[in-house]
């Protein structure tokens, strides 16, 4: 099983920035295992959220090639706590983008108050564990799908995000390996 620490996407540009929201629930079990009389989200895992915000936004940059994880991070400060129905929405500025990796800079917020401020480092694997995906290309493409980052991704110029190739024919081929009938349809009508 993947966890993933948010739900949806609001804003996403190509190489800028990202806006990901995550809604506090008391029917997720590790808000009220801690402290069942006092529920609260736990901050290492809006840190993980803020990291998959940034980490996507890091992945697009190069349209999913490389294999982008999580390296440091570098500053966390929080300053209050995340409670069932509270909206937390994630922030992701990129400072830096290397061959090697990307700084991100992140801040939680619920409604106007900043609850964490978290920068990031992400590293690219390199070649030592080539051929070993992270993620399979067509299960990645219909995550990306439910995170609507697609809906909402657009390029620093105003253009729609386009989704890469390589994901549309992974997504291509598992389908037609789940029904070959339905090959030759377009990505919008899938």
């Amino acid at each position: 099983m993947r966890w993933f620490w948010i739900d949806r996407f609001e804003s996403f540009v190509h190489g800028e920035s990202a806006c990901a929201i995550k809604n506090v629930s008391l029917a997720e079990e590790y808000v009220d295992q801690q402290t069942p009389a006092y529920p609260w989200f736990p901050s290492s895992l809006i840190v993980e959220g803020l990291a998959q915000t940034s980490g996507l936004l890091v992945g697009e940059y190069n349209g999913f090639r490389e294999r982008v994880v999580l390296a440091k991070v570098s500053r966390a400060s929080f300053s209050g706590l995340a409670r069932p129905g509270d909206t937390l929405t994630y922030e992701a500025t990129l400072q830096d983008v290397r061959d090697d990796g990307a700084i991100a800079s992140t801040q939680a917020r619920i409604g106007d108050q900043t609850i964490a401020t978290v920068d990031l480092m992400f590293a690219h694997l390199d070649d030592r564990i080539a051929g070993h995906d992270l993620f399979y290309p067509a299960d990645f493409l219909c995550m990306l799908r439910i995170l609507r980052l697609y809906d909402v991704g657009r390029m620093p110029n105003g253009d729609p995000l386009t989704i890469p190739e390589h994901l549309l024919e992974a997504e291509k081929q598992a389908v037609a390996e789940r029904d070959p009938s339905i090959v030759g349809l377009k990505g919008e009508d899938r």
